[in-house]
């Protein structure tokens, strides 16, 4: 027997209908994602700031971004976030792009050691090459590397223990490096990695910002007239909104983009280990790329007597190596203490600059739930887009490419080529807890996010 409405309608009836319905939506959603068309989303505050082009026109930065990034229209054949991140480290071709690399050594006696800056040059003939396409710069080349152009300047921060000749890095830089597309362009290498030497214990964090804040210092001073800009992919877009967020309203950079940020780093780890497959698939191959970096530069790192050898020896999982390394060399109690200091979702709230984060959903690396809507709901400056399909770092196109270059390279060149940097800069208001802090009024609470818990101390 079936009940019946007051109109007629019985119960079954109601049911087949939701059941359609909701087969209809799967059958929809399914055939979506095997075109490989990905929804894009956008969240950002009410109040976004507001951008003068240099014709005079005004627009915010939200109606901005979603004017130039073009439609997510990804391969077909890699229609879930497992396919475009296997892709993404299977694939071979190369942009050719050629560097020549200067080691720096920290000025903050807090932080010593060298890091190495790869920039990007004219093609050459390598000799005695470090990497494929990369030479070291010669004393008198550095010396004279000076230059008053005001061409635009890339300054990019690659993945976990990657480096500049990583194929995702390439596929961002290589429109713009060429002539047509006008930029020059640096990339911060981690310590140790990309054959680079350490010099003391101190490897790379996920707040590591120092040898980010040095370089775009020489940088200012190296090259006054060119307007700086910063993107950083995995690892390094984390580092990179982390110091975007220390350095707030006094930023060098016009504008930044972050990739695949991982953002919120203990829901992410949490994410990693919650199944069989992300456990051995991706935090396992993490956690054995950071033991082999560890072996490069093992009797450096041994230098400090914390850290236990064999301990690093037994390492399966990434989670396992920051517990080996991480820990001792930064004084966190646990992972998980230096995974909730080093994440970058509080610093989306402390950015002061045009800030455009790309994350896609179903990345297998990041956890959905880690990427911050509801941060860039409240601030004026960021944009984030999050597409349905996309993988970590990867947006494979049917043809060939990278969706997120071109999305990246369209923001990048509006900002550069069209907006009224000066006039922005002058004229964007303080949010109104900086008012209240500039004000020194007493009992009234606010929050601070960039409020950290590891000290370093000279």
């Amino acid at each position: 027997m079936t009940m019946s409405s007051s109109n007629g309608i019985t119960t079954s009836a109601v049911v087949g209908t939701v059941f359609a319905g909701f087969a209809s939506f799967l059958i929809i959603t399914n055939m979506s994602r095997m075109l490989g068309r990905a929804k894009t989303s956008y969240y950002y505050g009410k109040k976004s700031i507001q951008l003068r082009t240099r014709d005079g026109r005004e627009t915010s930065l939200a109606d901005l971004c979603k004017s130039i990034l073009p439609p997510c229209q990804l391969n077909p054949f890699l229609f879930n976030g497992h396919l475009q991140t296997i892709w993404s480290i299977l694939k071979s071709k190369s942009s050719p792009i050629y560097y020549k690399r200067w080691l720096f050594e920290q000025q903050d006696p807090a932080y010593p050691g060298t890091f190495a800056v790869d920039f990007v040059v004219k093609p050459y003939e390598p000799k005695d090459t470090i990497l494929p396409r990369t030479t070291n710069y010669t004393k008198n080349e550095f010396d004279n590397i000076g230059s008053d152009d005001s061409k635009p300047m890339l300054v990019c921060l690659h993945g976990l223990s990657g480096g500049s000749y990583e194929l995702y890095l390439r596929s961002v830089l290589a429109p713009l490096v060429t002539e047509e597309g006008g930029w020059e362009a640096c990339v911060i290498n981690s310590r140790g990695c990309a054959k680079s030497k350490i010099t003391t214990p101190i490897l790379f964090n996920a707040r590591s910002t120092w040898d980010l804040r040095q370089t775009v210092k020489w940088l200012r001073e190296t090259f006054p007239n060119r307007p700086l800009y910063g993107v950083g992919f995995s690892l390094g877009a984390n580092i990179l909104t982390n110091y975007l967020g220390e350095e707030g309203a006094n930023c060098q950079f016009k504008a930044a983009v972050a990739l695949s940020n991982p953002w919120s780093l203990d829901v992410s780890n949490a994410g990693l280990q919650s199944t069989w497959f992300k456990r051995n698939i991706y935090s396992r191959a993490m956690g054995t790329n950071l033991k082999k970096l560890y072996g490069y530069h093992k009797d450096v790192v041994l230098k400090n007597s914390a850290i236990d050898d064999q301990e690093v020896k037994n390492v399966r999982f990434l989670h396992e190596f920051d517990r080996a390394i991480q820990c001792p060399t930064w004084g966190y109690p646990t992972e998980q203490a230096y995974y909730r200091d080093a994440s970058s979702t509080d610093s989306v709230l402390a950015i002061r600059i045009p800030f455009l984060a790309i994350s896609a959903q179903d990345d297998p690396i990041v956890c959905d739930f880690a990427i911050p809507r509801q941060e860039f709901l409240q601030t004026p400056y960021g944009v984030l887009c999050t597409t349905s399909l996309g993988g970590h770092l990867g947006w494979f196109k049917p043809a060939g490419g990278r969706w997120m270059a071109d999305a990246t390279n369209a923001f990048f060149q509006k900002m550069a080529r069209e907006v009224d940097q000066e006039h922005y800069s002058k004229n964007h208001p303080l949010p109104e807890g900086e008012i209240v802090m500039a004000k020194r009024e007493p009992l009234r609470p606010w929050f601070d996010p960039m409020r950290r818990k590891m000290h370093a101390e000279a």
